[in-house]
Parts: structure tokens; sequence; C-alpha cells
């Protein structure tokens, strides 16, 4: 069914504006020749695999991933488990077993400075060379630029790291947003009027400990808007690292549910609080601030 189809190639964790660009070509391509697009990604990340104590710096999960890409229109995702066996092929061997035995490739559309093959030996142009030994083309797409500077995931996980949430937004096209389970905690914030629902931080890139205007995305479709702490919560002991939204007008039960949570936008540095009349007075405002920009 998918035998071939055009396949945008790369890791495209985040999805940004360049990234879309690739995919993009790849789709119009496929629509135009009567071809399945087709979107083939790498997991988990390469430099998990050769720099394994690396902090966490994911941008998009894997399902997150498959729903941007059909939202621009791929018929499919393919994911390339990146392990030792898939690091040790050559680039002949990668272009033969995985993308003429495996796909059947009908064309291949990807980013100018993509590499691959062991010890990144293959590039755009010994793909093109090989692509017409065996009967696929091969396109490439150059870099996209925003404010005179290209747009790269580095670029976004260095705005987030400085809590600059719009910033990132606009190279992602989209707020910056953490997918996970709602947890369990210890219920402190229910008893003082503002509820939250925790979310671990699993491997995502961890931006600017803080409070941000976040909306909430619920399994069933309903939008929330709301206010989040995101770190350790340095008024509460043992400290803990969450992702907690509060949801404004929000009272239902979300335990065990599969929430997204976008960061909107940054409001201001965690602290911690004297007393806890001093805390909720700033969580007052807080929330007051989050959904006037959220309104905006």
């Amino acid at each position: 069914m998918l035998a071939g189809g055009i396949v945008a190639l790369g890791n495209f964790d985040g999805f940004h504006l360049g990234h879309q660009a690739v995919v993009g070509a790849a789709v119009a391509r496929a629509r135009g020749e009567g071809r399945p697009a087709i979107v083939a990604t790498f997991d988990p990340h390469p430099v998990r695999l050769f720099r394994p104590d690396t902090p966490p710096f994911r941008l998009t999960t894997l399902a997150q991933r498959a729903r941007l890409f059909a939202e621009a229109g791929a018929d499919a995702m393919v994911v390339f488990r990146f392990d030792e066996a898939l690091a040790a092929l050559s680039a002949e061997a990668f272009v033969t077993e995985r993308l003429m035995e495996r796909l059947r490739v009908g064309g291949v559309v990807t980013g100018e400075d993509f590499t691959f093959g062991a010890r990144k030996s293959g590039n755009v142009a010994i793909l093109r060379a090989l692509g017409a030994v065996h009967g696929f083309s091969t396109q490439a797409i150059g870099p996209v630029t925003l404010d005179g500077e290209p747009v790269s995931s580095s670029r976004i996980r260095a705005h987030l790291r400085l809590g600059e949430a719009r910033a990132a937004a606009r190279l992602l096209t989209r707020p910056f947003a953490i997918q996970g389970l709602v947890q369990h905690g210890d219920k402190v914030g229910r008893t003082i009027g503002y509820p939250t629902a925790n979310v671990d931080m699993g491997k995502y890139l961890r931006p600017a400990y803080g409070i941000y205007a976040v909306r909430g995305r619920l399994a069933d479709g309903r939008v929330l808007d709301g206010a989040a702490n995101l770190g350790i919560r340095p008024s509460f002991d043992p400290p803990k690292e969450l992702l907690e939204p509060h949801f404004f007008d929000f009272a239902g039960d979300l335990y065990g549910e599969r929430i997204e949570v976008e960061l909107v936008d940054y409001l201001r540095p965690e602290a911690k609080f004297d007393s806890l009349d001093a805390l909720v007075a700033q969580m007052d405002a807080d929330c007051a601030r989050a959904g006037a920009i959220l309104r905006a």
C-alpha cells in the first residue's frame, strides 16, 4: 500500500518550520504523482545512542509527531529504530535495506544538511547518486530562515531554556507542548483552592522553571485555559520536578488521563514564599495575569 511512496526523511523532532518545509514538499510531490506521502523518522534520537548521559532534550514524542505529520498531509509515519545495528550501516546499506527493501521508495525529500550511514558517511549528494542507481528521485530542501537566522531545533531549545516561550512558538508555529498522564500528587493545591493536574516531564527538554500561562488539551477534545508551575515547587517539601497546570473553571477528575499542556507564555521564575497566605496571593495574581494573556 505504501510502496512507491514519496518519503520525507529526517529526525523532525519538534516539527518546526524547517521540518514542515521538507514534509510539505514531500506531500506536494506525492499528491502530484499520485503516490503515498510517508514521513520516516528516527527513535530514539541518535544523541541517545552516542551520548546517553545527555540531559533530556526532546521537543516532541512519537505520538505528537504522528499527529503533526498527519495534520500536514502525510499518509503514514515510519519509525526507524536508531540502535547500534542501524548506526553501523553504511550509507549504501541504509539505502538498500531500509529505503528500498523495506519501503520501496519512489522518491526521497530531505533537508540539505541531512546525513546518514555509519559515521555520517552519507549526505545528499551520495543519496542522489544512490537514488539514480536504485531508481528513486531525490529532492533536498534548503534551510528555512526567520529573523535572518536558520530555524533549528537547537535554536528552539535555547529559547525554551531561557523561558522565551513565544519566541520558540514562532519557530514551531505553535506553543511547545508537553504530553503525559495525569498522576496523583500530594493534593496540597486543592486545599488552597488551586487543584492541579500533575504531569511528569519524562524525556522532554526542561524549559526554564517558573510559572506559565498554559492551555490544556484533553483526550475528549476540550481545551482549557490555565496557569502552571513547571519546576520543583520550592515552597513545598520534598522538592519534586513536575508540570502542574491549574485549569480555570474546571472541577473534573483527570487522574490517569493523557493530556497535552501548551506553554503559551512565561510569567515569572519559581519563588519560595514565607507563608501560605503569601503563596496564595501570588497565585491569585499569576492566574489573573495568565487569564488576561490567554484571552488576548
